[in-house]
């Protein structure tokens, strides 16, 4: 049934090479399977021409009333440093009410500043970096689309942000957001590239409230003080914003809310910022 709601598949411990085979087929090109990059609900690897294949496998209900061709939606974007896209192909899985996509893309030579999503060491990037970050940021806020961001693969809305926020900083009553502008949706320390900045991975981007993306590094940076004093300074104009703010307590309680893990290095880092935008926000 198409409103079913489907297990989650790891694709970093299923056979791959149906899935490879299709694409191949799809778009008409050659993967290097010994270039594979497994994630848990991505594949991706180099082709014979020089370029890269994103392949993703997601659940309809996972897919939403906006569809899931973000990658591809993306390439209207302009002043965004983003990897080129040049064509997709999209099929539903038999008897199951999932979808496959894959993307080609131009490949990009520079690695992920993160190998997962937070990071542990300050990575060195050079001038050019935060250049690139904060132009790319500003020009994507400065546009317009009807997608909405779907981080964590949840369309975020106002009912999201207050009921998150409610259940885990009750003291901040007013969470009302009063800017809404494009976001990449997704912008940890995996999906940015360096030492030659980039931004990858596009399929959550939409609108969202202000300071989303710089709040996802930010907040991803918190176990490494002089990183995250660094993201903090160059997008202080988002993060010192009340939506900015906002978005703050709504990263943070997912890391200090009834799920918080004592082994968690963002945690002591987290608890004290969210008392001080709590505090803040009371006021």
């Amino acid at each position: 049934m198409v409103g079913s709601v489907h297990a989650a598949v790891d694709l970093r411990h299923v056979p791959a090479d149906p899935v490879l085979v299709r694409v191949e087929q799809g778009l008409n090109v050659r993967l290097h399977r010994d270039t594979l990059v497994r994630k848990r609900r991505s594949l991706g690897a180099r082709t014979e021409r020089g370029t890269w294949v994103r392949i993703e496998r997601r659940a309809f209900e996972r897919i939403g009333q906006q569809g899931w061709n973000g990658t591809e939606a993306a390439a209207v974007l302009l002043g965004v440093v983003m990897p080129r896209w040049y064509q997709g192909v999209t099929w539903r899985e038999a008897d199951e009410p999932v979808m496959w996509r894959a993307d080609e893309l131009e490949l990009v030579t520079s690695q992920p500043v993160g190998t997962g999503a937070r990071v542990r060491e300050d990575p060195g990037l050079p001038e050019a970096w935060w250049a690139g970050l904060n132009g790319s940021l500003d020009a994507l806020s400065s546009q317009h689309t009807y997608r909405i961001a779907t981080p964590d693969t949840e369309r975020i809305t106002q009912e999201l942000v207050t009921g998150k926020l409610g259940e885990v900083f009750p003291a901040v009553t007013d969470t009302r957001v009063g800017k809404w502008v494009p976001a990449h949706g997704d912008l940890t320390w995996a999906n940015v590239m360096g030492p030659g900045f980039c931004l990858i991975d596009w399929e959550d981007w939409g609108m969202a409230p202000r300071g989303l993306d710089a709040v996802t590094l930010w907040g991803n940076a918190l176990a490494v003080p002089g990183l995250a004093a660094r993201v903090y300074h160059e997008r202080q104009r988002d993060l010192e914003s009340r939506d900015g703010k906002l978005m703050a307590l709504y990263f943070l309680s997912k890391i200090v809310g009834p799920h918080a893990r004592e082994d968690d290095p963002l945690l002591v880092p987290a608890r004290r910022e969210a008392a001080r935008l709590a505090a803040d926000l009371q006021t």
